[in-house]
């Protein structure tokens, strides 16, 4: 497969450097390019300032902003774009524009390199037309801002090859993004739904339904979002909203642009949003705006799936993720139930004469978070919800134990990974599952949801087939404890991992107190749990938590067999490590936590810190979990605690509270 070192962007406006601000962030060489020096230096200077904040506000170091820059260099001629293993094209929404340029980069690059367009709207396989090697054409998506929002459309063209579909696959994960699959239609899959969204507001606005604060309002309340559609048009630019939908005017009646926002796109102006909160609000208009608006989502959604564009779970992961939607369209339309789906998109498809998809339903709107994909003799799970962090929902983990199962009774498959899609592994449990149940009293619900956790585990644990835990970024509580079921760890440079667990008033229940010396020992896993202390792969390593790091391209050279699974590489503990392991084995919680240590080789204020750091945990957690380290009685002995410990104010606290400093009263 072709490893992708250097990458070209050209256009240096505001999604060209963003795009090339990012891929410097994650170690690629980086050339910007635009026709002119002026317009490339301008977006240079861009992305120097939005580091230089992100300093100010502690997102990066200087020493990283230096090492960004240093990777990244600007120029107002395309012939120097010719060492790129990927060119990027991000230049205004203009057809002739881009087919005129990707008509020059034909002249310029290597055989083999990939080029791709950023297009939101226009076909991938008309602009591949323009290029001399349409296999290596594809379209990649990116949202707004590029540099911090994950998502990007993947949109092979009818003639992109199979190759060039997967290094694209592999360089957006080695880029930091979450990719959704589409076919190539105007608009994809996000902007297909989203813009008529947008427009389906002016149209509300200039058939006098509501005032434009009013329909944001409406809009904010039933989508979960924190600016209404005039906002957002507003943010990103009316005129985008405008070309856009005049794109998907193809499609029907339904898409025509309203007269309103044809003239405010022509103004050049954003819209004049009345000032104030909306007091209230006629529950008619209310009515009225919100189905609508949701009507409209629905239709388009429903053409989507009907055309196969894009899948269920990624059109709800385009919302959450790209839109930053608190509920994507399939969870609305699985909330409103197959009756009112129906009853809006016939309303919307008779408003505008449009035909009706058939499309609505349960078996339309499947979705997982769990996948898998055999390779005979491998298979690899991927806990694939991203959007969620991967968290373990009751719904996840049973799927995690199907797909298992699946993999573990196949005779075919000898090795089985486990990883995570995203930023996270798995970033722990499903917080909102604990809290409602214990403001409702369900305390066994929980009990039972642990039980088939551990189950679960167990099988992983106990499988007689190899299985090594892939982990691509945040392992946190059940995450990490689900790392720890494998034969080994395996881990990319940028993975992390913790035990948050007794920082939020409770104590790892799958399997996390006795495993975690299984793996490390004793003093360790006390550290680990006790202080919560958030582990670099590098340290992982350090300790003998993770077995290898790893980079993604090997994990892929492993999956396809060209290159053997990794060892553990075993080597001495530290010597830092090894005087944190004395001194909780030496020590018992009492004396840590009252500072009557003994025989101590840490330093001083080392050990303070670690008192101190456990002091802000809370009690009743710190206590059950070091019981259960001590007890040593298997992974069964944390089922029998959860009812004390879920009973426990500071239980309730400490998972309402995430990110917040609490004071625990050990009650």
């Amino acid at each position: 497969m072709k490893n992708i070192r250097t990458v070209g962007v050209v256009g240096a406006g505001t999604m060209g450097a963003a795009l090339a601000q990012k891929f410097a962030q994650e170690g690629f060489d980086v050339m910007l390019a635009d026709k002119t020096k002026n317009i490339v230096e301008k977006g240079l200077n861009n992305i120097r300032l939005t580091l230089e904040d992100g300093i100010e506000k502690n997102v990066f170091t200087s020493q990283q902003v230096d090492s960004f820059l240093f990777r990244l260099k600007g120029t107002d001629s395309l012939s120097d774009l010719k060492a790129c293993d990927i060119v990027i094209e991000a230049i205004f929404e203009n057809l002739q524009a881009k087919k005129g340029l990707f008509k020059l980069l034909s002249e310029i690059v290597l055989k083999d390199c990939i080029v791709a367009t950023n297009t939101s709207s226009f076909s991938v396989t008309e602009l591949a037309t323009s290029i001399v090697y349409p296999e290596r054409f594809i379209g990649l998506h990116f949202f707004y801002h590029a540099a911090k929002n994950r998502l990007v459309e993947i949109i092979p063209g009818r003639k992109t090859s199979s190759e060039t579909l997967e290094v694209a696959r592999l360089f957006c994960v080695l880029a930091g993004k979450d990719a959704i699959d589409c076919t190539d239609s105007y608009g994809f899959a996000v902007n297909r739904f989203f813009v008529p969204w947008l427009n389906e507001s002016a149209k509300l606005l200039q058939e006098g339904v509501a005032t434009k604060s009013e329909i944001d309002f409406v809009c904010m309340k039933v989508f979960g979002i924190g600016m209404g559609p005039f906002a957002l048009m507003n943010a990103t630019g009316v005129s985008i909203a405008y070309h856009s939908e005049k794109t998907l005017e193809v499609f029907g009646k339904l898409y025509e642009v309203p007269e309103a926002l044809r003239a405010q796109a022509d103004s050049g102006k954003p819209w004049e949003i009345e000032s104030g909160p909306v007091a209230a609000i006629d529950p008619v208009k209310e009515k009225i705006i919100s189905e609508r608006m949701l009507g409209v989502v629905f239709y388009v959604c429903s053409q989507i799936l009907e055309e196969k564009i894009s899948s269920a779970v990624h059109l709800n992961r385009g919302a959450k993720i790209g839109l930053r939607w608190k509920y994507g369209p399939v969870d609305l339309m699985k909330s409103a139930g197959e009756e009112e789906v129906n009853r809006l998109v016939v309303m919307i498809a008779g408003l505008y004469n449009m035909k009706i998809p058939l499309s609505i339903g349960d078996k339309f709107w499947e979705t997982e978070s769990v996948r898998l994909e055999k390779k005979h003799p491998v298979a690899v799970i991927t806990m694939d919800e991203p959007e969620n962090m991967n968290a373990l929902s009751e719904s996840t983990v049973k799927e995690l134990s199907e797909k298992f199962n699946e993999a573990d009774n196949d005779p075919l498959i000898d090795t089985i990974f486990i990883t995570g899609s995203g930023k996270a592994f798995v970033a722990g449990a499903d917080i909102k599952f604990f809290v409602k149940n214990i403001k409702t009293g369900k305390i066994r619900d929980i009990e039972s949801f642990t039980a088939f956790g551990q189950d679960v585990f167990n099988r992983i644990d106990q499988s007689k087939k190899k299985v090594l835990a892939v982990v691509n970024g945040m392992a946190l509580g059940g995450g990490l404890e689900l790392a720890l079921c494998a034969d080994l760890i395996l881990a990319f440079s940028k993975a992390q991992f913790a035990f948050p667990e007794t920082g939020i008033g409770i104590y790892p229940g799958l399997g996390g107190t006795q495993r975690s010396v299984r793996k490390i020992g004793r003093g360790l896993s006390k550290y680990l749990i006790h202080t919560g202390k958030m582990l670099t792969a590098k340290e992982a390593e350090e300790i003998g938590l993770v077995d290898k790091i790893i980079s993604v391209e090997e994990f892929m050279e492993m999956v396809t067999g060209r290159l053997p699974v990794l060892e553990k590489s075993k080597e001495d503990l530290p010597e830092k490590w090894q005087a944190i392991k004395e001194f909780f084995e030496k020590n018992s919680l009492a004396d840590i936590v009252g500072k009557k240590y003994t025989g101590n080789s840490l330093p001083e204020e080392e050990a303070e810190k670690i008192s101190k750091t456990i002091g802000y945990k809370a009690p009743v957690a710190i206590r059950l979990a070091d019981k259960l380290i001590e007890e040593k009685k298997g992974c069964a002995s944390e089922l029998a605690h959860l009812s004390e410990i879920f009973l426990t104010d500071d239980a309730l606290l400490g998972l309402t509270s995430i990110g917040k400093k609490v004071q625990y009263q050990g009650k």
